[in-house]
């Protein structure tokens, strides 16, 4: 299966592109993390019990969906806490399904124009943010959760309301900083090159069409070779499939590139946590760890706490209590 994934040591648009495609994944029962500065075993740590309600508003990764949150979700609102898996614009129930790609006419897929392209990391945020406000106003601590190109939102959204969240934490996430302003520099960067690139699997060009395609339905045993190990190497080929069913085709170019980095008197003035996947291949740990550095140089007195999920790949364990109990135990 290695043979059948490309590990870059030069970063080019094109090639950053290409990475940031994997982020995703929809089919969540997870579980992640390890850590850095302040990091602790999460096979160690015992979990703190709030009885006070909260409200979780949980930001899904690329081509991906609120569905993703579904596990976690449901075991955070049986512990007695309000659950909202925010479904970004053309994405999970709003998604966009190019009719090459029921038809799987791979010819015609490759410049069938789509209307994700518009988007950008602006729209992004406003729909996150407009969660945020919602649940605000419901009274208790909002606590905000993203996956993958989720952080990009997190970041936005804390620096634009920090006043309304008692806590946010990234999963896997991309956390952008001054040196790394935006998805697509953080997978540019020399830790970002270290994850695998689903290099052959793109159709049609992504600088024509503006936006990065996937074709997930591919029945090519190398294609699903590469998505397996960039996603969920350790999952059963019945996990894998059912991961490929909640995937949509299409991400916003333009959204990797949105500037996400945020500011030490508002973002850095929440107290945030990093769940950091020690077998990661589409966020390497490596990146987690550059990312998780540059916030604390930022804010020395608000650093990250640091999970450690040493074994877990991008979408993590499949016990999705993991990663709830950290959750539940976050303190507002």
């Amino acid at each position: 299966m290695a043979d059948n994934v490309t590990h870059h040591d030069r970063p080019t648009r094109r090639h950053t592109l290409r990475l940031a495609a994997s982020v995703g994944g929809a089919a969540l029962a997870v579980g992640v993390g390890a850590g850095t500065a302040r990091a602790t075993d999460s096979g160690r740590t015992t979990e703190r019990t709030h009885r006070a309600v909260r409200t979780y508003v949980l930001v899904h990764g690329t081509h991906s969906a609120g569905a993703f949150w579904t596990a976690i979700g449901r075991e955070l609102a049986l512990r007695g806490h309000r659950v909202v898996a925010v479904d970004q614009p053309l994405h999970g129930t709003e998604k966009f399904i190019p009719r090459a790609y029921q038809a799987q006419d791979l010819r015609a897929l490759a410049t069938e124009p789509s209307p994700v392209a518009a988007l950008t990391l602006d729209d992004f945020e406003r729909r996150v943010t407009g969660a945020v406000h919602r649940a605000a106003r419901l009274g208790g601590p909002v606590v905000l959760v993203g996956h993958s190109m989720g952080g990009v939102s997190v970041s936005r959204v804390a620096d634009a309301v920090p006043e309304l969240l008692a806590h946010i934490c990234y999963l896997a996430a991309f956390c952008p900083s001054r040196s790394m302003p935006s998805l697509d520099a953080c997978a540019a960067s020399p830790e970002g090159q270290r994850s695998i690139t689903p290099l052959e699997q793109m159709v049609g060009d992504p600088e024509k069409l503006g936006v990065l395609r996937l074709n997930w339905r591919t029945s090519n045993p190398r294609d699903l070779a590469v998505f397996k190990e960039m996603i969920c190497a350790d999952y059963t080929d019945a996990e894998f499939l059912r991961v490929l069913e909640g995937m949509q085709t299409d991400e916003s170019v333009t959204a990797y590139a949105g500037r996400a980095v945020g500011r030490a008197h508002t973002w850095g003035r929440v107290p945030r946590t990093y769940i950091r996947c020690g077998k990661d291949r589409t966020v390497s740990p490596e990146l987690q760890d550059r990312m998780i550095a540059e916030a604390d140089e930022l804010t020395p007195d608000n650093r990250f706490t640091v999970h450690n999920f040493p074994n877990a790949n991008h979408l993590g364990p499949s016990d999705p209590t993991r990663v709830t109990d950290l959750l539940h135990g976050l303190l507002p």
